[in-house]
Parts: C-alpha cells; structure tokens; sequence
C-alpha cells in the first residue's frame, strides 16, 4: 500500500513537472516576434472561421497559444478563442491556426490576433483590427 501512495506521488510530481511551462533548450527565445503573413481568412462557413497567420518562431516554452480576440464592435472585441500549438525548434517560423466557433451567418466580425506563452505571457506582437463577414 505505501509503495502505490509513494509511485502515485512520483507520479504526480512527474507529470506537473513536465506540464508546466518550461523553457526549451532548443528554441531559443526571439528577441522579437513578428506576424510575417497575415492574418488571412482560412475558411469561412455560417456557423464558423478559421484564422490563420504566421510569425517568427516566438521560442521560449514549447507549447504557445495562437489568440484570437474579436466581437461586432471594431472597439469592443471581448470574445476570445485560442488553439494551441507545439512550437518546432527545427522551423524558422510558426503558423497560428484558430477556430471561432458558434458565430452567427451573415454578420461581420472584427478581430486582431495575438499570441502567448504557455505561461499566459504575450509574445507582444498583436495585429491590428481585420474584419470578416460569415456567408
């Protein structure tokens, strides 16, 4: 019984060490990241969209989170949708791919997209407001 409580706790300890944030040795942090392309529409159905946009490899931990802020209000975008991602220390660049769901057709939207850390820390590059109508 004590050896299970003692290989539940190693395990546990494992697994939230491996979960957390870290960096990663073998992708260094940018000193500044930038979109390079985009952000462009990559689908756009009644219900949903697909933003995509490409940056620099932002570095830093290896899972990084494409953000997508955007409402009907140019300046009130307070809905939100993020999709992660695994950064590749191989590629000089990283392409940010997210969903937002439950949209209503025939509506224009505004956005502006973003991205983050693991950590929640922005990689402090932000585009500026780009729209889209749902077919």
């Amino acid at each position: 019984m004590n050896l299970n409580r003692a290989l539940v706790a190693l395990t546990i300890s494992v697994l939230s060490g491996s979960l957390s944030a870290q960096e990663s040795p073998t992708t260094p942090k940018a000193l500044q990241v930038r979109i390079i392309q985009g952000p462009k529409i990559e689908l756009a159905m009644e219900h949903l969209t697909i933003i995509n946009w490409t940056t620099n490899n932002p570095g830093g931990s290896p899972v990084h989170y494409g953000i997508v802020h955007y409402g009907r209000d140019p300046k009130s975008l307070t809905e939100t949708a993020k999709s992660p991602i695994r950064l590749n220390p191989d590629h000089a660049s990283t392409v940010f791919r997210v969903r937002l769901d439950n949209l209503e057709p025939q509506t224009t939207y505004y956005y502006t997209v973003d991205s983050m850390e693991a950590t929640g820390k922005s990689d402090g590059v932000k585009s500026s407001v780009n729209h889209f109508t749902t077919p």
